[in-house]
């Protein structure tokens, strides 16, 4: 898989990634806005370009108060979002071409008051998505939000996602209309992050 032209397909104007890339802006910013004074700590998952997280810190009011990682397997990906940043201005995101499954690419940046897991949730088996979900009790910080994405083709796993969710301790704060030909959801942890430990695997990436 090209990852980088992958990606051409957010510039599409009325395309599904770039209505889905729309919604997961409107959850970001609406996460930062509702974040306490004073620092904030951001993680994003397979991050690919950083347009999630980039393309709304380039103009939020919170921006100076951001401190974010984006950590993306794909070093021509990793790249791009690196230079999007300078050209931004964001000197306080970082860009790290890593494996993101590993639990070390997130040493001093968890418990993150935002994690994102976008274009992630479709490309593991179930069973990990689970395991990912768990982990996000861990690299989320009471009171922050985890923003996801899933496609919706049957079997369509959203529910049990929300469920599993749900289950670690997350309450629903919004989700995708059913009919709008992608998932994203917003959850915010409303219990205690247990501790991330290093050298620990959270998924393997596939097809």
């Amino acid at each position: 898989m090209d990852w980088q032209t992958w990606h051409d397909a957010y510039d599409l104007p009325g395309s599904w990634l770039a209505r889905r890339l729309r919604a997961v802006q409107e959850r970001v910013g609406a996460a930062l806005d509702a974040c306490a004074p004073g620092p904030v700590k951001a993680i994003s998952l397979c991050a690919g370009q950083g347009r999630d997280v980039l393309g709304v810190l380039a103009g939020h009011p919170r921006r100076a108060d951001v401190r974010a990682r984006l950590v993306e397997l794909d070093p021509g990906n990793a790249a791009i979002a690196r230079r999007a940043a300078a050209a931004a201005g964001l000197d306080q995101v970082e860009v790290v071409t890593a494996d993101a499954a590993r639990t070390d690419c997130y040493e001093g940046m968890a418990p993150a008051d935002l994690v994102l897991a976008c274009g992630l949730f479709g490309n593991i088996t179930d069973e990990d998505v689970r395991r990912t979900v768990g982990y996000c009790a861990r690299l989320c910080a009471t009171g922050g939000t985890v923003i996801w994405t899933r496609h919706r083709t049957p079997p369509d796993l959203v529910p049990l996602i929300c469920e599993w969710f749900g289950e670690r301790g997350f309450e629903l704060s919004w989700l995708s209309d059913p009919e709008a030909g992608f998932g994203v959801g917003a959850h915010r942890f409303t219990g205690s992050p247990e501790p991330l430990l290093p050298g620990e695997r959270m998924f393997t990436f596939g097809p």
